[in-house]
C-alpha cells in the first residue's frame, strides 16, 4: 500500500526530529546549548504570534525557552524562566542565542564528539 502525502509529511518530520542535534557554546553562560534543526508548527506559531504583536524581545526569549536543549535532548529552560531571561539576562547574548536556534546551525553533536 502506498503511503499518503500526510503520512509522508509526518514521517519526514519525525526523521528531522530524530536527526542530528546541533550545538552552540555560550561562554557568557558557561554552557553549551543543543538544538534541533526543526521544531513543530505549534512552537513556531507561538514565536510568530509574539513577533506579529511587535513583541520582539518576548519572541526571542520564547525561542530560547522552547528550543534550547541539554545534551540529552531535554528542555534547558522551564516555562517559568521567561521573566528571568527577559529581565535579568544580557540582551546581546539572548539575541545571539535565539538567532542561532531559529536558524539551525553549524556544528552537530556528531562533529563535536568526532573532534
Amino acid at each position: 500500500m502506498t503511503k499518503s502525502v500526510l503520512e509522508n509529511a509526518t514521517a519526514h518530520f519525525q526523521e528531522q526530529l530524530a536527526g542530528t542535534m546541533y550545538s552552540m557554546k555560550v561562554d557568557e553562560w558557561k554552557a553549551t546549548i543543543y538544538y534541533k534543526s526543526t521544531s513543530s508548527m505549534r512552537t513556531e506559531s507561538k514565536i510568530m504570534a509574539l513577533t506579529g504583536q511587535g513583541k520582539t524581545a518576548e519572541a526571542l526569549v520564547e525561542s530560547i525557552v522552547l528550543k534550547a536543549l541539554d545534551k540529552e535532548g531535554d528542555k534547558l529552560f522551564k516555562e517559568t524562566d521567561r521573566a528571568t531571561l527577559l529581565n535579568e539576562a544580557d540582551p546581546k547574548v539572548l539575541i545571539r542565542v535565539a538567532t542561532k536556534l531559529n536558524n539551525a546551525g553549524d556544528t552537530s553533536l556528531a562533529d563535536i564528539e568526532g573532534n
